[in-house]
C-alpha cells in the first residue's frame, strides 16, 4: 500500500491561530477601553469594526487551514480522498483503468479518471512536486 498526503502550506496551525487572536482581541479592547475612559468614545466603534474584520479574515483562514489530497494506491484499489473546507469526498477507481492526465500548459492541477469519473488533483503542490507525484503514479497505473 502506498500513501501520497498533498495538504495545504498553512503558517499557523488553527491552534496557534486562536491564541493569537485572543491577545489581539485583548489588546484592541484594552486600547480601545483605554480611550473610551479618556472620553473618546469613537474608537470603540473602530476597536469592534477591527475585531468583526479579523474575526472573518480568520474564520475563513481556519475553514481551509486543515485541506488536504490523499491518493492511496492499494492492490488494484486506487482511492482518492479530498477534504476541503470541513466536506470530506472519496472517490474510487481501479487501478487497471484508471489514468493520469497531466496538467495543460500554465494549469496547475492534474487529473485521475476512469470511463465517466474524474477527479482533479494537485492544487496543494509546486510544479516540480507534481511532476514528481506524477512520475511516481503512472507506473502503478496499467
Amino acid at each position: 500500500m502506498k500513501i501520497w498526503r498533498m495538504r495545504r502550506n498553512c503558517a499557523l496551525s488553527p491552534r496557534q491561530l486562536l491564541q493569537f487572536y485572543l491577545v489581539l482581541v485583548c489588546l484592541s479592547l484594552t486600547v480601545g477601553i483605554g480611550f473610551f475612559l479618556v472620553g473618546v468614545k469613537m474608537i470603540l466603534v473602530f476597536t469592534a469594526i477591527e475585531i468583526t474584520a479579523v474575526t472573518v479574515g480568520f474564520l475563513i483562514y481556519c475553514r481551509h487551514a486543515l485541506d488536504f489530497e490523499e491518493i492511496e494506491i492499494s492492490g488494484t484499489r486506487l482511492i482518492v480522498k479530498k477534504f476541503i473546507a470541513y466536506k470530506e469526498t472519496c472517490f474510487e477507481f481501479n487501478t487497471q483503468w484508471a489514468r493520469v492526465i497531466p496538467p495543460l500548459e500554465h494549469q496547475k492541477v492534474f487529473y485521475i479518471e476512469q470511463s465517466e469519473q474524474r477527479v482533479e488533483l494537485g492544487q496543494f503542490l509546486r510544479p516540480e512536486p507534481l511532476r514528481m507525484l506524477i512520475s511516481e503514479l503512472r507506473p502503478r497505473l496499467a
